[in-house]
C-alpha cells in the first residue's frame, strides 16, 4: 500500500505504434527499459500520460474511447502490471493521468458507449452517460444534433455500408449506426430518408447546433456526466481495480472544471483512491485566486508555480522598453490594462461564435429554471447578449467553489452599474443561478470554456510583449514576479499545499522551459533585443507587424546556437507558424484558413531562416543562449528544491527546444541520457573537471563577443542541467524530512550585487534550515555592473557541503567563489552537525 514516499515525478508520454508515421512507439515495456535510469536520476515516481484505451492514432491519450480497459496499444493490462511490478522492484511508484470529463467520438464506431446512444437514442443504456440536450428547442428538433456536414444539404452524400455485419450510414470517412427497424434493405428508401428516422441529426457544422456538451469547442470530445453514480462507477472501474491491486500510487485529474460538480466528483474520487494516495488536479488558478482548501486533493498540477518561477527571472526594469517595442509592432503595449481589455473582447467573441451552442443552451436553461414570470419581457437576443457579457467578465475559470462565492455577485453588480439596459436580463440570469438547477451548473461550465478559448488559446497567441509569459495560468500583463511575491507564495505553498505538484514544462505548455528561459533573457538586454527586431524586420519585413513580433521571439527562443538550420528545424518552425497564426485568429483561422496570408508568413519565416539576417541572428543568439543557460540551471534548481512535489517533463533534464504540442511530444533519446548520467554522478562526487571556470569577467558590455563567466556551459549544458536535476532530486530523497510538511525560509545575500542572487532554504522547522538553494538572476545586468564584487552569503552555523562541487562551506562565503563552477548552488548541512 503506497510504500514509496513521493519526492519527485517524471512525466512520460506514452504512445502506441499507430500514433507515429514511422511506427515508433513508447509503451509500458519501453518504460520498463528506462526505470534504472530514472531511479539513478533520483525520481521517486513515474507520471504516465493517460493509460486507458484511446484512439489508436493518438499521440497523447486524452481522447479516450473506452474507459473500461487499459490501452492494448500500450501493452494492455498485462503490460501495465509488468511496469508497475518492475517499478516497485526498484523502489519507484506509479502515478496515472485520468480524463473524467470527456471521451473521444471522432469516429463513433470506435466508442461503444457513443455508438449505442446514436443507435438507440433515449432508449440506450448509455444515454445518461452523456450530457445531451434532448429538448425540442435544441435546434435539432429534439434529436441529438451532430455538427458533421461539410455543406448544407450534404445529406445526399450519405451512402449505405456495413460495419461488423450491420447496416450503417457512411458520410465520407465517418460511419453512423442505423436503429433497428428503421431500414429495410429491400425497400427503396434513400440514405437521407433513413437518416431522418434516427435519434440523431447530422447538421451543417456552421449552423452552430451541437446537442451535447463538448470539451471546450472540440466537437470530437463529448462530455460525460460524472455526477451520475452509475457513470462514475463504470468509468472508474479500472481505477478501482488498480487501487485494489496496489498497482498505482496516485492520480492526476485532467480538467475537472468541466464537470457538473468538481467538488463532489473529487470527494468521490478520494474515496476510490484512498486517503494516502497522491491526488492532484489540473486546476488553472488566476493570479489572486487560492485553491479552495475544502477540496480533498493534494494540490494542482503546477501552473501557478510555473508562473512564479518564470516571473522571478524576468528583468522587470525592462517593462517600459518592451511595452514600447510591442506598441510599435502591434499597436498595443500589452500591459495589464491592455491585456485585460483584449481578454474581455476575445472572450465575448468566443462566447458569440465558437461556444455559441453552449451559450444558447445556457439561455434555454435559464428560462426553464425561472419559477416566476420575471424576465418575460427580456428577448432571447437580449438574454444571449447579456450572458456573453457576463461570462466574458468572469475573472476565473469557474466561480461556484465556496471560496469564490462572491465573484459572480461582484461581476453582476459591476455590469448592472455600467449597463443599466442589461438589468432585466441580469435579474433573469441571477434568479436562475439562485435556483441551483441546470443553469447554475451550466453557467460555471461555460465560463471555464470561454476562459480557456478566449485567453490561453487566443489572447496568448496575440500578446507579444514577452511571449515566455504567455502560459496557461500565466499573467503576461504583470511583467514578472518580485522576490517578495515569490517568497510569500512559496511559504504559502509549504504551509497549505506541501504536496501540490510543481512544474516548468508539461505536455500543454506553449514553450518548453529552455525556450522560455532564452526568451525571458531578452528582457535582460532590452536595447539589444529592440535593435535586432528593428534590424531583422527592416531587412526582411514581415507580412504583418504583430505576427512578425510574436514569431520572432519564438524563433530567437529556438534558434540553433551553431546557426545550422536543418530540414527538421525548418519543418518544426513552419508547423508552429501555421498553428500560431491560426490560433491568433486575426488574419487566418482553423475554420477559415487564409491560404494567401499563410503562404506569405511561411515564406517570411523561411527568409528569416535562410536569408540575409541569418548570420546576424546567429551572432545575437550566442551570448543570449549563454545567459539563458544560467537562468535555466538556476530556475531548475529552485523548482526542484522549492515547496511542492516537482515534476520533470520527459527529456527536460537535457536542453530541449520544444514548442507547443505536438512538438513537445517528440521522442526522447534516453540512450544518450543514460550514457551521460554516470559522468553526471561523478560530478556530484566533486569531479568537476570540464566545468571549472577560468578567469572571471567582472565587467564588459552586453552582447559583445567578449568571454563571460560560464561560457563553457553553453557547450556542456546537457551535462550541467542533468547534474542540477540529479543533485536536487537526490537531496530531496535523502533529506525528505526537510521538504514535504517542512518549513520554508527566504535566503538573501549581502553586498553590491545582492539583488542578482535569489535563494531559498528548507528545514523541518523555522529555526532549522538544512538545505539551501541559490540561483543567479539577470546575468547581463550582473556582468554589466561588474560582477558579484563583495556580495556574500552567510550560511547558518555548522558545516555545509555544496552538492554540485563537493566543496565544504562554513560561515560567510563570497558569492563569486561559491558560484565559480556553476551559476547555481545547492548547500546541505552535514549530518555530523546534528
Amino acid at each position: 500500500m503506497v510504500s514509496t514516499q513521493i519526492t519527485a515525478t517524471y512525466r512520460l508520454q506514452l504512445r502506441g505504434p499507430k500514433a507515429d508515421p514511422e511506427g515508433l512507439k513508447f509503451d509500458f515495456y519501453d518504460a520498463i527499459d528506462i526505470l534504472d535510469y530514472l531511479k539513478d536520476l533520483g525520481v521517486s515516481h513515474l507520471f504516465l500520460s493517460p493509460i486507458l484505451t484511446a484512439v489508436p492514432e493518438s499521440n497523447h491519450g486524452y481522447d479516450v474511447i473506452d474507459p473500461t480497459e487499459i490501452n492494448p496499444e500500450l501493452g494492455g493490462k498485462e503490460g501495465f502490471v509488468a511496469l508497475s511490478h518492475a517499478a516497485r522492484d526498484r523502489g519507484l511508484g506509479i502515478i496515472i493521468d485520468i480524463v473524467p470529463n470527456h471521451v473521444g467520438v471522432a469516429h463513433a464506431e470506435c466508442n461503444p458507449w457513443w455508438w449505442d446512444v446514436l443507435k438507440n437514442g433515449k432508449d440506450s443504456h448509455f444515454e445518461g452517460y452523456f450530457d445531451i440536450d434532448w429538448h425540442e428547442d435544441n435546434g435539432a428538433g429534439g434529436k441529438l444534433g451532430l455538427p458533421i456536414l461539410g455543406q448544407p444539404g450534404d445529406e445526399d452524400k450519405l451512402t449505405f455500408d456495413t460495419y461488423e455485419g450491420e447496416p450503417v450510414l457512411r458520410y465520407f470517412e465517418q460511419l453512423f449506426p442505423i436503429a433497428p427497424g428503421t431500414y429495410d434493405p429491400e425497400s427503396e428508401a434513400t440514405p437521407a430518408e433513413v437518416l431522418d428516422r434516427q435519434a440523431y441529426k447530422l447538421m451543417y457544422w456552421r449552423d452552430g447546433v451541437i446537442s451535447y456538451r463538448r470539451f471546450f469547442s472540440v466537437n470530437s470530445l463529448a462530455g460525460l456526466k460524472q455526477e451520475d453514480p452509475l457513470v462514475f462507477e463504470h468509468s472508474h472501474r479500472v481505477i478501482r481495480e488498480l487501487v485494489a491491486d496496489d498497482l498505482i500510487d496516485g492520480v492526476r485529474v485532467d480538467h475537472p472544471d468541466g464537470l457538473t460538480d468538481p467538488f463532489g466528483y473529487l470527494a468521490r474520487l478520494r474515496e476510490v483512491v484512498g486517503p494516502n494516495r497522491w491526488l492532484v488536479i489540473e486546476k488553472i488558478l488566476a493570479v489572486d485566486e487560492a485553491l479552495d482548501p475544502r477540496l480533498r486533493v493534494d494540490g494542482t498540477t503546477g501552473y501557478d508555480a510555473l508562473r512564479e518561477l518564470d516571473g522571478l527571472f524576468v528583468a522587470r526594469d525592462a517593462e517600459d522598453t518592451l511595452s514600447m517595442l510591442a506598441l510599435k509592432f502591434t499597436g498595443s503595449t500589452w500591459d495589464e490594462e491592455a491585456l485585460s481589455a483584449t481578454e474581455y473582447m476575445l472572450k465575448r467573441e468566443v462566447a458569440h461564435s465558437e461556444l455559441a451552442a453552449e451559450v444558447r443552451r445556457l439561455a434555454r436553461a435559464i428560462r426553464r429554471d425561472n419559477f416566476s414570470t420575471a424576465g418575460s419581457a427580456v428577448t432571447d437576443a437580449q438574454l444571449v447578449l447579456t450572458i456573453e457579457q457576463l461570462v466574458a467578465s468572469m475573472p476565473v475559470y469557474r466561480a461556484d467553489y465556496v471560496s469564490l462565492a462572491r465573484v459572480t455577485a461582484t461581476v453582476a453588480a459591476d455590469l448592472s452599474r455600467r449597463f443599466p439596459s442589461r438589468r432585466a436580463a441580469l435579474d433573469l440570469i441571477v434568479a436562475a443561478l439562485i435556483s441551483g438547477g441546470e443553469a447554475f451548473t451550466r453557467f460555471a461550465q461555460v465560463c471555464g470554456a470561454v476562459m480557456a478559448k478566449g485567453v490561453e488559446d487566443t489572447t496568448f497567441y496575440r500578446a507579444s510583449r514577452l511571449v515566455a509569459l504567455n502560459e496557461v495560468g500565466g499573467a503576461p500583463g504583470r511583467f514578472g514576479v518580485s522576490a517578495a511575491e515569490f517568497h510569500l507564495l512559496q511559504q504559502e505553498r509549504a504551509r497549505l499545499w506541501p504536496q501540490t505538484m510543481t512544474t516548468l514544462s508539461t505536455h500543454d505548455t506553449k514553450r518548453g522551459e529552455d525556450v522560455r528561459a532564452r526568451i525571458i533573457e531578452l528582457a535582460d538586454c532590452p536595447r539589444a533585443f529592440s535593435e535586432i527586431i528593428d534590424e531583422v524586420t527592416s531587412i526582411t519585413p514581415p507580412p504583418d507587424g504583430a505576427t512578425g513580433h510574436f514569431l520572432l521571439q519564438n524563433i530567437l527562443g529556438t534558434w540553433p546556437v551553431d546557426g545550422v538550420i536543418t530540414d527538421e528545424y525548418e519543418r518544426r518552425m513552419l508547423d508552429y507558424t501555421t498553428k500560431a497564426i491560426r490560433e491568433a485568429g486575426i488574419h487566418t483561422t482553423w475554420t477559415e484558413p487564409n491560404q494567401e496570408f499563410e503562404e506569405r508568413v511561411s515564406a517570411w519565416v523561411q527568409a528569416i531562416l535562410h536569408g540575409p539576417v541569418h548570420e546576424r541572428i546567429t551572432q545575437f543568439i550566442t551570448p543570449l543562449a549563454h545567459a539563458a543557460t544560467l537562468i535555466g540551471l538556476g530556475r531548475k534548481m529552485l523548482h526542484l528544491i522549492a515547496p511542492g512535489i516537482p515534476d520533470i517533463y520527459q527529456g527536460e533534464e537535457y536542453f530541449c527546444d520544444s514548442l507547443v504540442d505536438p512538438d513537445n511530444r517528440r521522442f526522447v533519446d534516453y540512450e544518450a541520457r543514460k550514457e551521460t548520467l554516470e559522468r553526471t554522478l561523478r560530478v556530484l562526487g566533486g569531479d568537476t573537471e570540464g566545468f571549472t571556470v577560468g578567469d572571471s569577467v567582472t565587467s564588459g558590455s552586453q552582447l559583445t563577443g567578449d568571454p563571460h563567466p560560464y561560457a563553457h556551459l553553453l557547450d556542456r549544458y546537457d551535462d550541467a542541467k542533468q547534474a542540477v536535476v540529479a543533485a536536487a532530486l537526490h537531496v530531496r530523497s535523502n533529506y525528505s524530512s526537510d521538504f514535504v510538511g517542512s518549513d520554508y525560509q527566504a535566503v538573501f545575500a549581502e553586498g553590491e550585487a545582492e539583488d542578482y542572487l535569489i535563494g531559498l532554504g528548507r528545514g523541518p522547522r523555522p529555526d532549522r534550515v538544512d538545505v539551501i538553494a541559490v540561483a543567479t538572476r539577470k546575468p547581463f545586468h550582473l556582468w554589466a555592473d561588474g560582477g558579484w564584487g563583495d556580495t556574500a552569503l552567510t550560511v547558518p552555523e555548522g558545516s555545509w557541503t555544496e552538492v554540485l562541487t563537493g566543496r565544504s562551506v562554513t560561515g560567510t562565503v563570497d558569492v563569486e567563489s561559491l558560484l565559480s563552477v556553476f551559476p547555481t548552488a545547492l548547500l546541505v548541512r552535514n549530518s555530523s552537525d546534528d
